[in-house]
């Protein structure tokens, strides 16, 4: 299930059949843990989910692929990197939060909430009047603006401290489900 290789396929009557496979990369250590498999699993479901076949989604394997390297070789905290997998994603899929002035009045300083409804952040006087904004440190407004624009291969080289992490992941799994408008729950797979 989690092996990325090179794929030979011809197509058959009604589906595709495998000639060949050349492996390149197996993340071995996701069937060593079953925490890790857990997440990985889950991460699949979701990709699953958003991706059709036949669609060039080249940027989303490259984000599942560093994801799944980041989960099997690295003790990165999991819920930390499914939440940058989920932010990422759906910046890949056209749901980029506005992350560098308050949505409303435009002001770049003083960023403090992060409004679910109108997609972005804002300061303390926007915040404060919209029931759907979430209080945010400014460490945890940096985690999210460094996800949004981090390049692929350094997506994951940041760590936060707990209080800023429980922030990032509230933000990060209210902001996907609502805009996938479906809740994904890591429970799912019980192990």
């Amino acid at each position: 299930m989690f092996c990325f290789g090179e794929y030979l396929l011809y197509k058959g009557t009604q589906t595709y059949h495998i000639n060949s496979v050349e492996p390149i990369e197996f993340f071995y250590n996701l069937r060593e843990d079953l925490e890790k498999l857990k997440y990985a699993v889950h991460i699949n479901k979701i990709i699953r989910d958003v991706t059709q076949e036949n669609q060039n989604s080249y940027r989303v394997l490259q984000l599942v692929l560093n994801t799944l390297y980041t989960i099997s070789e690295t003790d990165k905290n999991l819920d930390m990197v499914l939440g940058i997998f989920k932010l990422r994603l759906l910046c890949i899929l056209g749901y980029t939060p506005k992350i560098e002035e308050c949505i409303n009045c435009k002001q770049k300083e003083n960023l403090c909430f992060f409004s679910i409804k109108d997609n972005g952040v804002k300061c303390q006087t926007c915040g404060k009047l919209d029931t759907s904004s979430i209080q945010i440190s400014e460490s945890a407004w940096n985690a999210i603006r460094y996800t949004v624009t981090a390049p692929p291969k350094k997506l994951y080289s940041f760590n936060l401290k707990e209080e800023s992490l429980n922030e990032f992941e509230l933000v990060t799994k209210l902001y996907f489900n609502n805009k996938l408008e479906r809740e994904y729950k890591l429970d799912d797979f019980k192990v």
